[in-house]
């Protein structure tokens, strides 16, 4: 096939994959955001997935906020957001929405490649129909559909798209065979090509499930070892030297990954009449773990004596998870909203995150600099540059350092999880 390649979205997942297939096909990257449509024909990427000189290499991508100049294009990724709404059930807005785009320019032969997680069946049950009923042309007759997981690692500089094995799937024997030969082209991990889209799609919403269930289980442990005044990360250390244990720490569980994956295979499964106890235990002591971060500073304060009316917080890091500028469904907030109910005043220092979405989508304002005092400082992202804070001194002048990620020396500070 002679790929002419139409990428639907720029974020963190299809910018990098048009910069790859910029490289060796005519691409076009689609976005709905004008204001990020000119950033990358400036050659900047604000999500600091792809350097410059990245971006420079891949000759033949442009860049556009108009789906009418992709009606070139015969084989389409999708690449948009698939959130929750507030009742935790898959909002697929993006996807429908794309899927409507993608409709008005598509032609007889192409191919649509989803990459958006979601649950088993939903391309084929929920995007498939949006395609036949705005474009008037009939699934794998007309045209043909495949699902490749995405499986980016914001801020991983060490795995990069072409450095993971990619799973691949099609429609019919052809397409999946096209759909492969496409990504195996430029992936130098090499490929899995899976034996139906919904085993593909179903691969990729357990890989998220499981990190949470795993997370979720040492998080429980931190709240138990706590009641034993035992450290958790030493007896997780310790029984890492068994070779076969799977090294997960306690911690906040945020961003639109493993977040939010498990919600779309626990309504799917609801759907069909079955309750998932393990998943959905996993996501509750997981997304309580703000909360018994707040529960622990505070007692720290109190038995120091300093759960005082005006004793002031500073939380280090906003962001969903380290060295990135992401704040989307960012767990900190929990951590932030706690102690306010507990009319604790907090300040959030963040030199990474994204100030502006930090603002408009939480109301708050970052601190630029840290120039005051505090009863209390919380770490609640590693960021690598937090390494360079004086720890000394502000051990000096702290009552109490709670570390969320384990990511500072045990004597510095007063609990971790």
């Amino acid at each position: 096939m002679n790929y002419r390649v139409g990428v639907i979205g720029l974020g963190y997942v299809g910018l990098p994959l048009a910069v790859e297939t910029g490289k060796k096909y005519p691409t076009i990257g689609f976005d709905i955001n004008q204001s990020r449509i000119d950033e990358l024909c400036n050659g900047k990427d604000s999500t600091l997935e792809v350097e410059p000189e990245e971006l420079a290499l891949a000759e033949k991508l442009s860049f556009t906020a108009n789906i009418d100049d992709l009606k070139g294009c015969n084989f389409y990724v999708v690449t948009v957001p698939t959130p929750v709404d507030h009742h935790k059930n898959p909002d697929l807005t993006p996807l429908k929405k794309a899927s409507q785009a993608i409709a008005r320019v598509l032609s007889p032969g192409d191919i649509v490649v989803y990459e958006s997680t979601v649950f088993p069946g939903c391309t084929e049950e929920e995007c498939v129909p949006v395609l036949e009923e705005f474009s008037g042309l009939k699934y794998n007759q007309d045209f043909f559909c495949g699902y490749s997981p995405e499986r980016i690692n914001p801020g991983d500089k060490a795995h990069r798209i072409y450095d993971i094995k990619k799973v691949t799937s099609g429609s019919n024997q052809e397409t999946a065979e096209i759909v492969n030969d496409f990504y195996k082209s430029f992936i130098t991990a090499g490929t899995h090509l899976a034996t139906s889209i919904k085993v593909a799609e179903a691969a990729k919403v357990i890989e998220n499930a499981q990190r949470d269930i795993n997370i979720a289980f040492v998080n429980e442990l931190s709240m138990i070892f706590n009641k034993m005044d035992i450290d958790t990360l030493e007896v997780l250390e310790a029984a890492g030297t068994k070779w076969n244990f799977l090294p997960f720490k306690p911690g906040l569980v945020g961003g639109h990954c493993i977040g939010v994956d498990p919600f779309y295979l626990t309504h799917k499964a609801s759907s069909l009449g079955y309750h998932p106890r393990v998943i959905l235990s996993g996501r509750e002591i997981n997304d309580g773990m703000g909360a018994e971060v707040t529960k622990r500073v505070i007692k720290l304060l109190a038995e120091k004596k300093k759960l005082t009316s005006d004793c002031r917080v500073l939380i280090l890091g906003f962001t969903f998870k380290e060295n990135c500028p992401d704040v989307r469904n960012t767990r900190v907030i929990d951590i932030v909203e706690e102690f306010r109910q507990f009319g604790i005043e907090t300040d959030v220092f963040d030199p990474n995150a994204d100030s502006e979405a930090t603002k408009s989508e939480y109301h708050i304002d970052l601190l630029p600099k840290i120039e005051r005092k505090y009863e209390a400082i919380v770490l609640a992202v590693s960021h690598v540059n937090f390494a360079d804070l004086n720890w000394k001194q502000l051990r000096v002048e702290t009552q109490v350092i709670f570390d969320v990620k384990g990511f500072l020396p045990p004597d510095l500070v007063d609990g971790r999880l």
